[in-house]
């Protein structure tokens, strides 16, 4: 805490309610309240119906749904692959050449995904490796866009793991491949966990890459209620984002149980 007098905690306290309360569940109660209402013209709503949850889960909502559960579970685990490898590569290296290397891998967070999805747009529209208007136009942009977060994951697990367990395994006998499936692995399976979700809120509710670039028939959640509010209907829209929030806690929620029981000794 940086602040030890009483009274400036209270009031720190009740500085960080009030924007918690304005900016976060104050907007997130007015959408729950539009996928309820029947209709809003005024300041409240006047009728309340379950109708637009129940279309939630038919038709063209339902399969945006699906859609992002597997794009996004997908492009994570290829990303959490990827990450962990080239975390794991890089502790051959020195500290200064392991920090020089690190910044190549976050160089895509610093990116506009709009930027990703532009790039990906013009690089692979012709030639030998076209994509455009492929599922696999969206797993790379999304691949693209958080396998930073992944590498940033493994790489600090990595630093938590004490070298002194891996060399004890060594000099016991084991061989690298041994002692990278039994002993580094499973130490390092809660950040693996951490990052899988992590990785997949993000892909789940990425919208500016993939509405530039999603193919006909496989739309993800985001593009759909995008295309819904743009078209008016609001009320749906609405639906559909607390459906996505409900979906993308739930998982995050039971991936950092998992990680945690995993930590625990």
């Amino acid at each position: 805490m940086l602040v030890w007098s009483p009274v400036a905690r209270r009031m720190t306290s009740i500085v960080a309610v009030t924007l918690f309360t304005v900016f976060f569940l104050l907007p997130l109660l007015v959408i729950l309240f539009s996928s309820l209402s029947q209709q809003w013209n005024d300041f409240l709503p006047s009728g309340f119906t379950f109708d637009h949850f129940i279309n939630a889960f038919r038709g063209a909502a339902w399969d945006s749904l699906l859609a992002s559960l597997i794009v996004g579970f997908v492009a994570s685990i290829f990303a959490l692959f990827c990450g962990s490898w080239a975390a794991l590569a890089l502790r051959q290296y020195g500290p200064r050449l392991q920090k020089s290397l690190s910044i190549l891998f976050f160089l895509p967070s610093a990116v506009p995904s709009v930027s990703v999805g532009l790039g990906l747009l013009v690089a692979f529209s012709q030639g030998p490796l076209q994509m455009n208007g492929t599922l696999w136009m969206v797993l790379t942009a999304h691949f693209v866009l958080i396998s930073a977060f992944s590498f940033s994951n493994i790489s600090t697990g990595l630093v938590r793991i004490s070298a002194d367990i891996e060399n004890m395994a060594s000099s016991l006998g084991a061989s690298p491949w041994y002692r990278l499936r039994r002993v580094t692995l499973p130490l390092l399976m809660p950040w693996m966990l951490s990052a899988l979700a992590l990785s997949l809120s993000l892909s789940m509710g990425e919208l500016g890459a993939t509405v530039m670039i999603y193919p006909p028939g496989w739309i993800t959640l985001p593009v759909t209620i995008f295309s819904l509010t743009d078209r008016g209907s609001i009320a749906d829209g609405s639906a559909l984002t607390i459906l996505l929030v409900a979906v993308i806690l739930w998982l995050t929620v039971k991936l950092e149980r998992l990680a945690k029981r995993l930590a625990s000794p």
